[in-house]
């Protein structure tokens, strides 16, 4: 597996939950949202198309299994998919479950409220909901 350095931002607003083929995958430490993010192991990417072909594929195929798992996972209405790097240049993109009436429903996730972390029961919670739910992923 390939080791690359984790920007720090991506590092203390989230949690690892497991590595896929490209990417590590991570629940961001706010428990208002089912909140995902998938991060390539590749360095020194920032933009998708830097990806070599294989791992443009290989991203979107996880983005898309992982996405299905947490909106069947979190019965949301809406899978929001983004990849910002305005303010965290290294590549990841981002898969939140919405539902109507959330917080921040209809708006972004972004810059909405103060996040509300998770206490370390709701953690561990989600993190086996999403571990056993990624065994019956083909990625």
């Amino acid at each position: 597996m390939t080791i690359v350095e984790l920007d720090e931002r991506l590092a203390r607003d989230s949690y690892p939950i497991a590595e896929l083929p490209l990417c590590q995958l991570r629940l961001m430490d706010d428990a208002r949202f089912p909140w995902l993010l998938l991060i390539p192991r590749r360095s020194g990417v920032s933009e998708f198309y830097e990806l070599d072909e294989a791992d443009q594929h290989q991203l979107w195929h996880e983005a898309a299994e992982v996405g299905h798992m947490l909106k069947t996972l979190a019965e949301g209405d809406k899978l929001n998919v983004a990849s910002l790097g305005n303010m965290v240049p290294q590549l990841h993109v981002h898969l939140v479950a919405r539902r109507h009436g959330d917080e921040a429903w209809p708006g972004p996730v972004w810059g909405h409220g103060k996040a509300r972390p998770y206490d370390l029961d709701a953690l561990a919670a989600m993190r086996d909901r999403l571990l056993a739910q990624l065994d019956a992923l083909t990625l």
